[in-house]
């Protein structure tokens, strides 16, 4: 599998630290070019690599850690997304007229497998060792693809962290995303799961 975070603010640095904590090789880029990026990148580890928008797109898994108003831009940058499973860590308190965020980015990038995970946490938490206490840190998981959910769990689990899957977007999924302008439950919950 490949990897690549898209967006490399204070969220996508967080979870390029996740990656580099386990030594595994992710693509970061953003609207700037990947030279922009590279002290920032060299100064969390030898694994994260920048690159262009278009060539971090080919990874198998993306993570889109931008701005939720940029979903759209980000999805133009690929004639299909049919085949990939994109990892959506956005947050939106914008009125949607009900709709989940995540249902909305799905839709604009048709084809890809749509999994909302590591956006209930803020990028300070997400940027610490998730192992605390003999326990793991808790991302929680939400899609209407099983199959997606699965890989993502494991990835998660790659990371260190405990992966809780929600369920589909529209049940489960509702718990950590934000409608007419309040935040879910489960948003900025930090939590554990005790053991192994």
């Amino acid at each position: 599998m490949s990897y690549a975070i898209v967006g490399f603010g204070a969220v996508g640095q967080a979870l390029a630290r996740m990656f580099a904590r386990k030594s595994i090789d992710v693509a970061v880029a953003s609207r700037h070019p990947p030279e922009a990026l590279v002290p920032q990148a060299n100064a969390i580890g030898p694994t994260i690599i920048p690159k262009t928008l278009k060539d971090a797109l080919e990874a198998d898994i993306v993570m889109l850690a931008v701005l939720y108003e940029q979903h759209r831009e980000v999805a133009k940058a690929r004639a299909s997304w049919k085949g990939k499973i994109v990892i959506d860590v956005t947050n939106s308190l914008d009125d949607l007229g009900g709709v989940p965020s995540s249902s909305v980015i799905a839709r604009a990038l048709p084809g890809a497998q749509l999994v909302k995970a590591f956006n209930h946490l803020p990028a300070r938490v997400l940027a610490e060792d998730p192992a605390i206490n003999g326990g793991r840190r808790v991302v929680f998981l939400s899609s209407d693809d099983e199959s997606a959910t699965a890989t993502v769990a494991a990835l998660v689990e790659q990371l260190g962290y405990a992966p809780v899957s929600l369920g589909k977007i529209a049940e489960g999924g509702q718990l950590v995303q934000a409608r007419n302008g309040i935040w879910g439950p489960l948003i900025f919950q930090d939590l554990f799961k005790k053991g192994q």
